[in-house]
């Protein structure tokens, strides 16, 4: 007897994933360690000197670690309440950060307790920076004001109350130290010059403004709020030139890469998104186990670190050379390699004997039942594949089955919940052109088996009555398609230039008949 061949599933080609630069570079980073903090992390910020420690801002307290350890080096925890905005000043020695408590604090990194303590603001601070000068301090509150503090003598320098709700946001000009913006939930972007009593330039975002970034230039301003990330023209008046929408949830931070040719946005639907600053195009895309809230890139983009609102900060580590030639296959591990491989090459000699092993013949479930002439429970079998998004394997099975001739039997006497779930499948796939061909049939012979039941449950009436809204639907779009066929076909058939298509016809006459003997008639001429 034959041996039993397992039923051939047919294999698809798929749409793989476009290799480009970006996609070798983004994706060259090792498994992430993640840490777990005390509450949502909401700021990180790289310091700008060697080793470039980044301080992480979380709950009542903000921890500072080293660039490879899981362990904080330094604990600031000088806080009475939810602790916000940790940043570095450009020197690296001195750290700022807000508070729930409206206290604004200001840490030596060497050491614990507060230098400076600035009160003035009567709710929580969010906004917290250094002005390039090293001596001010830029804050912004949820009392909708923003002020300037100067650090020597811990006293304000100038407030302004122009926001008409939270101040979220604010970033300071690293080229000029009287310059800084501000982004609030009113929705508007604001340019302030120390040296004015009021804002020189506002600019609309449309949604509350989470988030702001300056290019190192300061000719571009990129402002994230809502789903929305805007890229502004600062040279030119605040003129918008990019509107980007490719998160599904509110955009909650911003950071660029070393060279400033890449823009990451991170969101709370838990993606962050590359985009090329030439272009503004979506290059690659990260994905994470929970919403984000803060995101910061070191210096050469050697790591990448988010904070999300499940507590967990994730560090991504860059591959060093070796490993990713290690990964790449470049390297492989020779002792156990020579191990598997010995034998390969052996050739026989003449007089040598082959013994073949009997080779162990793994089938799946729905062919042992196949195997058995047992077609019912290897079509229930093989529907189950549909639920691990594997229809090609169940359409394998029912092309199976009607080449044997038992696919009527298969079908038949079947209850109402079996059928709808059959009916389910096919109003899922049939219109697949991979599938189309192996179920029309089916669904035919469906009709033919169950047509005395039609009306009896409103189960199946439903399933049939939506198979049939497919058909319809498909039906129309392909007549569609014919007319649009046929209206590019008059298109290309007029396109083409009449000249060379009649010295092409006249040349193929001439040839024709200088083939069979005779002379074309000529227009004009009395001879033949």
């Amino acid at each position: 007897m034959a041996s039993f061949k397992p039923t051939k599933i047919q294999v698809y080609p798929k749409l793989g994933e476009k290799v480009t630069q970006d996609t070798l570079y983004w994706k060259n980073y090792k498994a992430p360690v993640q840490i777990k903090e005390f509450g949502a992390i909401t700021s990180i910020d790289f310091s700008p000197v060697a080793p470039h420690n980044f301080a992480v801002t979380a709950f009542t307290r903000i921890h500072i670690y080293g660039p490879f350890s899981q362990e904080p080096v330094k604990t600031l925890t000088r806080f009475k309440d939810t602790a916000y905005c940790g940043r570095f000043r450009s020197d690296g020695q001195l750290l700022v950060a807000g508070c729930e408590d409206s206290v604004v604090r200001l840490f030596d990194v060497s050491g614990k307790a507060a230098l400076r303590m600035f009160r003035g603001h009567t709710k929580a601070v969010h906004v917290t920076d250094f002005t390039s000068d090293r001596y001010q301090i830029l804050t912004g509150s949820d009392d909708y004001t923003c002020r300037l503090w100067d650090i020597p003598n811990a006293t304000e320098l100038n407030s302004y109350r122009e926001h008409t709700d939270y101040v979220r946001c604010g970033v300071t000009s690293k080229l000029n130290r009287d310059l800084f913006i501000t982004g609030s939930y009113d929705h508007t972007l604001k340019l302030f010059d120390a040296r004015a009593d009021k804002s020189v330039m506002t600019m609309d975002h449309g949604q509350p403004v989470e988030s702001l970034l300056l290019y190192p230039s300061e000719g571009l301003l990129v402002s994230a709020g809502g789903r929305h990330v805007k890229v502004w023209d600062l040279l030119k008046g605040g003129q918008p030139l990019v509107s980007m929408k490719n998160h599904h949830k509110t955009v909650t931070c911003l950071c660029l890469s070393s060279n400033g040719q890449r823009l990451l946005s991170a969101s709370l639907d838990r993606h962050v998104k590359v985009y090329n600053t030439t272009n503004y195009k979506v290059v690659h895309n990260f994905d994470y186990a929970a919403s984000i809230l803060s995101l910061a890139l070191a210096p050469n983009d050697e790591s990448i670190v988010a904070g999300m609102t499940n507590s967990i900060l994730s560090i991504k580590h860059r591959k060093s050379p070796e490993e990713s030639a290690e990964v790449s296959g470049q390297q492989r591990r020779t002792p156990s390699y020579r191990v598997f491989v010995k034998g390969k090459n052996y050739a026989p000699k003449q007089d040598d004997y082959l013994v073949s092993k009997p080779v162990k013949q793994h089938l799946a479930k729905y062919d042992k039942q196949l195997r058995t002439f047992n077609v019912s429970n290897s079509l229930d079998t093989a529907l189950t594949w549909t639920r691990l998004r594997k229809p090609e394997i169940t359409v394998a099975v029912i092309k199976e089955l009607d080449r044997r001739g038992t696919l009527k039997n298969a079908l038949a006497g079947r209850d109402e919940q079996w059928l709808a779930r059959l009916l389910n499948f096919l109003i899922g796939n049939l219109v697949d052109p991979r599938f189309a061909a192996v179920l029309a049939p089916a669904a035919e012979m469906i009709l033919d088996v169950y047509r005395r039941v039609v009306g009896q449950s409103p189960l199946v009436d439903r399933q049939l009555l939506r198979l049939q809204e497919l058909l319809e639907r498909e039906i129309d779009y392909q007549q569609d398609l014919l007319e649009v066929l046929g209206m590019l076909d008059t298109l290309f058939a007029s396109s083409l230039p009449r000249l060379e298509v009649w010295s092409a016809l006249h040349n193929s006459k001439t040839s024709f008949f200088e083939t069979i003997g005779h002379t074309p008639v000529m227009t004009g001429s009395t001879k033949q």
